[in-house]
């Protein structure tokens, strides 16, 4: 693993190391903490914490996590020896200042800046949670719809402008990472790489 820009942590923790993959980009000020698996071309932003000290993370291949997003889990315990888990798939967006806890974010889901995904939650493929709605505890947002509202509920379903516009979005940021990391470079801020 490469070292850490000033100001970023790579920890591991009981024994887990973070596994980070050599084209993920981790912005200055991150935070990644113990059983955290990051796949390639996904882009970490400044000053976002992932912390996986009672359970797993997992962030899928190109996904993005936008600057300031916390992403925690949920210990085991005697109802649920599994706990919750945070699986997040391929080609996810997360909004910025998202808090995102013990939830299952499928392919190419959508979560809107400022928002709260609570334990047990799953946003299925090509669903969206709308900027700062709250997805209370289990709830399941099924593929193609829109949910907001705090706590949030059905707004609509979503069009295939709507969908491709997404998806032009995970590319985005992609480039996006690829960019900053050859600022940081040419800055010798040099960003953490896996």
């Amino acid at each position: 693993m490469a070292a850490s820009p000033p100001g970023t942590t790579i920890l591991p923790f009981h024994g887990k190391v973070p596994r980070i993959h050599s084209s993920a980009f981790i912005a200055p000020g991150t935070r990644i903490i113990g059983d955290v698996e990051i796949g390639p071309d996904v882009s970490i932003w400044y000053n976002c914490v992932i912390r996986a000290d009672v359970n797993r993370i997992v962030i899928g291949a190109r996904s993005n996590v936008q600057d300031g997003t916390v992403i925690h889990c949920d210990s085991p315990r005697p109802k649920r020896p599994e706990g919750f888990p945070t699986l997040i798939g391929e080609d996810v967006l997360i909004g910025h200042m998202a808090m995102i806890h013990g939830t299952v974010l499928e392919d190419r889901a959508f979560v809107g800046l400022g928002t709260i995904v609570m334990d047990g939650c799953t946003i299925e493929g090509d669903a969206m949670l709308a900027a700062g709605a709250m997805l209370t505890p289990g709830k399941r947002i099924p593929s193609r719809q829109l949910w907001g509202g705090r706590p949030a509920a059905y707004m609509r379903e979503l069009t295939e402008t709507a969908l491709a516009e997404m998806q032009l979005g995970v590319t985005g940021y992609v480039h996006n990472g690829r960019h900053h990391h050859e600022a940081l470079a040419a800055a010798d801020l040099g960003p953490a790489q896996g």
